[in-house]
């Protein structure tokens, strides 16, 4: 073990995928790569730069000296120019013409963006494979009626398939969310040192159209149809800002399904995964915590606690950049997205082996189901001849008896046997019998888990058709 701090996103729960995403590599070969299509736009618009020194620059883009970059950074104190001169040392033929007119934020924001696209396609995968698993769930558990809640209180029953598209629901939203903003996603471009383009008008002896052909070539080389319209030295800050609040948004609906799962696993409903040789707790070996639900819930508290930052950056830059937003989002849009990939990970693995325990369901129906089931009854008996108000009354009576019996008395709910024997709603046993049936109570929860799935979750399935059913093996 380190004697230095570990991060647990890196050590405990992110994965490899993102990791990468994150990587020195990808950010640095990312630089390299801007550096190499600038000068191959640059040279296609005129300017003297050769085949030769593109070709040298190729050769190099991954083969990067991080130690070397790392000792010029100490002497130049500029974290980019120490990587042009570790780059210009490997390729001294382009060394005249790398970075040739850009300013630092053209290799530092427009991989940030990249690396973000990245990130958000990655996590985008990742939801669609939980929409995925967690419609499957649905369409299976659709007909198992079970007592729906509102308060924490019992109401009017539900189905087990229904609440869980309650989930999915939030969580299709999060990913139209993505693909719209995944479509707005524009690369800073080629903007200059205060976003003027000087730099290049003047590479170009005042040629407008080449600084606006080289600004829309660059970007088509990166991957992007467009760059921003418009920058300041960086592009704005509220694009972080909106790509971590969409991460919050998730994290939002993940806390919420993870909540709901928690408390089922206490009423010992439904139960998260658990291994043959996994410990609940080291005191109490009987024991089945919902660790991995509360393994989401913590650390989507953590994700929607960075939302703040990027939004306080974005909120105090100073006219055309300041630089108190580097350090800052260093941390917190890595992080979000690190932490986010992690709680996805986990839901898919939680959703991949979810336990209905329908006995248990049944039987907390059952006890409410008395409740439930009045207003038909007074129906019921109105058809025999009763008096709806007298026997509105009588039901109300029985009820707070039967309560009594349940909550002081500690006994079953004796509603019904107090019905049977009152002669006032001339109801038979097979008339009892007839009204208790719990599915009969659910109204058209099945038909809506059926249409849920066919009109959200089906074009989500066939858009990652080639990827869905991916488990995933947790770290810890």
């Amino acid at each position: 073990m380190s004697e230095f701090y570990q991060n647990p996103l890196i050590e405990r729960y992110s994965s490899e995928e993102m990791l990468k995403i994150f990587s020195p590599i990808n950010k640095f070969s990312n630089w390299r790569k801007l550096w190499i299509a600038l000068a191959e736009c640059e040279k296609a618009l005129g300017l003297n730069i050769t085949e030769e020194q593109i070709d040298e620059m190729k050769a190099h883009i991954y083969d990067i000296d991080f130690d070397r970059a790392a000792a010029l950074e100490k002497e130049v104190r500029h974290d980019v120019m120490a990587h042009v001169h570790a780059f210009g040392e490997q390729c001294p033929k382009a060394m005249p013409i790398i970075h040739l007119g850009a300013t630092s934020a053209y290799v530092g924001d427009n991989t940030d963006l990249i690396v973000m696209r990245e990130g958000l396609l990655l996590i985008q995968e990742k939801l669609a494979i939980l929409i995925d698993k967690l419609a499957t769930f649905a369409d299976e558990t659709k007909d198992i009626p079970t007592l729906g809640f509102t308060h924490f209180q019992p109401a009017q029953l539900t189905t087990v398939g229904k609440r869980a598209t309650l989930w999915i629901l939030d969580l299709v939203m999060d990913y139209e969310d993505i693909e719209v903003l995944l479509g707005q996603f524009k690369m800073r471009g080629v903007k200059g040192t205060t976003g003027t383009q000087a730099s290049f008008l003047s590479l170009f002896d005042g040629d407008h159209d080449k600084v606006e052909q080289l600004d829309k070539m660059v970007a088509e080389k990166m991957g992007f149809k467009r760059s921003l319209s418009v920058t300041g030295q960086t592009y704005t800050r509220k694009i972080d800002a909106k790509v971590v609040g969409l991460l919050n948004n998730i994290a939002l609906s993940l806390h919420k399904m993870t909540n709901d799962l928690r408390l089922l696993q206490s009423l010992k409903e439904v139960e998260e995964p658990f291994e043959k040789k996994q410990i609940g707790s080291s005191a109490m070996a009987y024991k089945r915590n919902p660790m991995r639900s509360e393994r989401i819930s913590s650390l989507c508290k953590y994700v929607m606690s960075l939302n703040v930052s990027p939004q306080l950056v974005a909120a105090t830059q100073w006219f055309e950049r300041t630089l108190d937003d580097s350090a800052n989002k260093r941390l917190a849009v890595s992080e979000a997205f690190l932490a986010m990939d992690a709680c996805l990970d986990i839901a898919n693995n939680v959703a991949s082996g979810l336990v209905v325990y329908e006995k248990v369901i049944e039987k907390h129906v059952l006890a409410e189901l008395p409740f439930m089931a009045t207003e038909n009854i007074i129906m019921e008996s109105v058809k025999k001849g009763g008096d709806r108000q007298k026997l509105h009354e009588a039901i109300r009576v029985h009820s707070m008896e039967a309560g009594k019996t349940v909550k002081i008395e500690g006994k079953e709910n004796d509603l019904l046997d107090r019905i049977k024997a009152d002669p006032i709603f001339n109801l038979s046993e097979t008339d009892m019998n007839s009204l208790l049936n719990p599915k009969d109570y659910v109204g058209r929860s099945p038909e809506q888990v059926v249409a849920f799935i066919r009109d959200e979750v089906t074009p989500i399935r066939e858009k990652h058709k080639e990827i869905l059913g991916k488990e995933v093996s947790l770290k810890v």
